[in-house]
């Protein structure tokens, strides 16, 4: 083989080496999804102030809803997952701080933080997120008829640990539109009202310091 052939075979072979790093490059970097977070209006009413602190745990979630991706229901039986699109955050992630910052937007409670923060407190809000869907309803439908959130909750005392109240949050809201902002409004819609019922009734609950 002479000189020419043998640089042409040498050229051949690196430019399939450089299309195979290419390839791999894009099967480790796919197109990125389109990311949304929630902003709901949760509506609190007034009252007295709570005179003890609170820290506010991730809430627990089946395999299928903790995760940042947008899932949809077509059966009762059945998940799915919207395609390109993603939360910015894990769904509990996500739900637990805007529980925590409608606690703070409500100013009727001393002190309510994450339980990642490492802070005491006279209490913590348990919680499970059991359902943080859209779903179909309708058979045949093109879309998503509604957005299921249903969220249980439990007020634990420390640090006896002891359970002092408990009660279960649920809404479903119609998607009103044909996008998939709809469908995100719909969600907005949904935990704003559980999140509201949540810190209303949490609120509601006539506890003194530990210790005191």
């Amino acid at each position: 083989m002479g000189k020419g052939a043998s640089r042409s075979a040498l050229c051949a072979v690196a430019g399939a080496v450089l299309l195979l790093g290419l390839a791999a490059c894009s099967a480790l970097n796919p197109t990125a999804p389109q990311l949304y977070t929630l902003t709901p209006r949760a509506s609190v009413g007034p009252g007295p102030k709570a005179d003890w602190q609170l820290l506010v745990e991730t809430p627990a979630a089946a395999a299928g809803i903790d995760t940042p991706r947008i899932a949809l229901a077509r059966t009762p039986t059945s998940l799915d997952y919207f395609a390109d699109v993603s939360w910015a955050d894990r769904a509990p992630n996500m739900v637990q701080g805007l529980v925590v910052q409608t606690f703070e937007d409500s100013g009727r409670i001393v002190s309510v933080g994450r339980d990642t923060v490492g802070l005491r407190s006279d209490y913590v809000l348990k919680s499970e997120l059991r359902d943080f869907q859209a779903e179909y309803t309708t058979a045949g439908a093109a879309m998503p008829d509604r957005v299921h959130v249903r969220l249980s909750a439990k007020l634990v005392a420390m640090p006896r640990r002891t359970i002092e109240a408990g009660e279960t949050f649920e809404a479903s809201v119609p998607v009103r539109g044909r996008s998939f902002t709809d469908i995100v409004a719909a969600f907005d819609e949904a935990l704003g009202r559980v999140t509201g019922e949540l810190v209303t009734w949490s609120l509601s609950q006539r506890f003194r310091p530990a210790g005191s």
